[in-house]
């Protein structure tokens, strides 16, 4: 059995010796190991991934038993069981192509039981790569109802983590508090210079030199959340609105995979407002 094992707690000595004897109890193989110590905070944090022919049961026993003194927080995965993503969308596709292009590659670990939207836009597309769609409108009069509506949905279909594949709702602050660090968010990097519709008819408006996308968890401070990942492409004088629009989506869709990707085979740590991530 392949297991993976995230670990973050206040820095301390002994502690990668007892994960080391953890594993080594419970009659595993270390294959990869990563940890780092965040001085500011005097966190520590840790992924290890194992083989052990005793099971879960035992791995977390025994983990359990050699790392609790330290108080941690510790999660335990077996790496075949995938994180289930609900999708968020509205009209916009290249996000969610890009998505369900790598998952069908096999080049994404997860899994999507549900895409939701707002508009029935993208109901086609979803469908016919086999995955259900829900039409949930929203609007300033039924957002909280509608929102019960959909955490409802992901109970009921044990979802692990929420995309926002350019979502074009402000999710309510009840929503973001009852799932922090597990709602991921695409946004272009021109925010807040850029704010409001057209975005890239600004940042042409006003001669940009880089144009770039920033995925980042999402929190009730809108678009203040911990950082994932980012990107930029540099442009010039001659690049019209639609070229940086283009340029945009391509950049965007590849830092939402990029920062799926690493939230689920669990390489994401946030300590304080950012996060430590091993790639």
């Amino acid at each position: 059995m392949d297991l993976i094992a995230t670990l973050q707690c206040t820095d301390q000595p002994g502690i990668v010796h007892a994960m080391t004897s953890a594993v080594l109890n419970c009659g595993g193989n270390i294959i990869e190991n990563q940890q780092y110590t965040d001085h500011t905070t005097n966190t520590f944090v840790m992924r290890t991934r194992f083989e052990t022919s005793q099971g879960m049961a035992a791995a977390q026993t025994s983990l359990n038993g050699e790392l609790g003194k330290f108080s941690p927080a510790l999660h335990i995965r077996e790496t075949a069981n995938k994180p289930r993503a609900l999708i968020l969308v509205t009209k916009e596709s290249h996000c969610l192509r890009d998505l369900i292009y790598l998952l069908e590659l096999g080049e994404l670990p997860i899994e999507i039981p549900l895409v939701v939207s707002n508009r029935e836009d993208l109901k086609q597309l979803v469908e016919s790569h086999g995955i259900p769609f829900m039409y949930l409108p929203i609007d300033s009069s039924n957002k909280i109802a509608q929102e019960k509506i959909l955490i409802a949905k992901m109970n009921e279909l044990k979802i692990d983590f929420v995309v926002l594949a350019r979502y074009m709702q402000i999710l309510s602050a009840d929503f973001c508090n009852a799932m922090p660090g597990k709602i991921i968010n695409i946004h272009h990097s021109f925010l807040p210079g850029f704010k409001g519709a057209k975005p890239y008819h600004q940042a042409h408006e006003r001669g940009v030199k880089i144009i770039g996308a920033t995925a980042h968890f999402v929190t009730a401070d809108l678009d203040e959340g911990p950082i994932i990942e980012q990107d930029v492409a540099h442009v010039t004088h001659s690049s019209t609105p639609d070229e940086l629009i283009a340029l945009g989506r391509d950049i965007e869709r590849r830092v939402l995979a990029k920062a799926v990707k690493l939230f689920a085979e669990d390489r994401i740590f946030i300590v304080g407002q950012r996060t430590i991530i091993f790639s």
